[in-house]
């Protein structure tokens, strides 16, 4: 179960990574990710082997089981501080991304920026990269030379918006790179508890593993049978 709510966790951060790839382009920030996911299956054998190993009180494969244990412990630890570091470049990979991913925008389907942008201003109701008056600075805006913008800045309340400026109280008047990076932040997080989670639930087995190794070893190698004052 631990094993895959891990991966559980770092296929989510893979999925709306890709949502917001064009905002984000250090791909180094999916590491930790990567090495959740690889933890999680890694946790699944060893779960196997603990089992095992407990069942038939094997001294060698509950020794196994603690030690890969240790280093999978030390893994999560290393996933918890590349997430901090990774969560603290997020606003700077952000800044310096929007910029030139809104000075590409062409508003037409098939141009996988002009999608990303659309795609987030819509899920996240926001409008430019700090407000809606950003879009004036944009190529497509001057050639289009109709005073609007896309009509992804519309709010879902605004029926009859067609992206005017003329209008602003129908746009979203929050800007997306904000957003973008709470957003991002908070995957990030996922991640972080995910894996300081685990790593205390990872504790108790190891700690559980060398109480069974503990008690197995106090255990006599074989009992004497005293009968009529002489051993057998």
């Amino acid at each position: 179960g631990a094993a895959g709510i891990l991966c559980y966790v770092g296929a989510y951060v893979f999925i709306t990574y890709d949502d917001y790839d064009h905002f984000f382009e250090d791909v180094y920030t999916l590491i930790p990710a990567v090495v959740i996911i690889a933890v999680g299956a890694l946790l699944f054998i060893i779960g196997l082997i603990g089992c095992c190993a407990t069942i038939r009180e094997s001294r060698c494969g509950l020794a196994t089981f603690v030690i890969i244990l240790l280093l999978v412990f030390v893994t999560e630890v290393v996933v918890v501080v590349l997430g901090y570091v990774y969560r603290a470049k997020v606003e700077n990979e952000v800044d310096r991304s929007i910029q030139k991913v809104y000075k590409t925008y062409n508003g037409t389907n098939p141009d996988a920026a002009s999608r990303a942008i659309d795609y987030v201003q819509r899920q996240l109701h926001c409008c430019g990269i700090h407000n809606y008056s950003d879009w004036e600075n944009t190529d497509w805006f001057k050639e289009t030379k109709n005073q609007s913008v896309p009509l992804s800045c519309c709010r879902e309340t605004a029926s009859s918006c067609n992206g005017s400026l003329a209008h602003p109280s129908d746009l979203y008047a929050e800007g997306c790179e904000a957003l973008v990076v709470k957003k991002l932040q908070e995957i990030m997080m996922h991640v972080i508890w995910a894996a300081l989670a685990f790593a205390a639930i990872q504790l108790l087995g190891m700690l559980c593993a060398c109480i069974v190794l503990c008690r197995r070893s106090r255990d006599p190698a074989y009992e004497l049978l005293i009968t009529g004052g002489t051993y057998a």
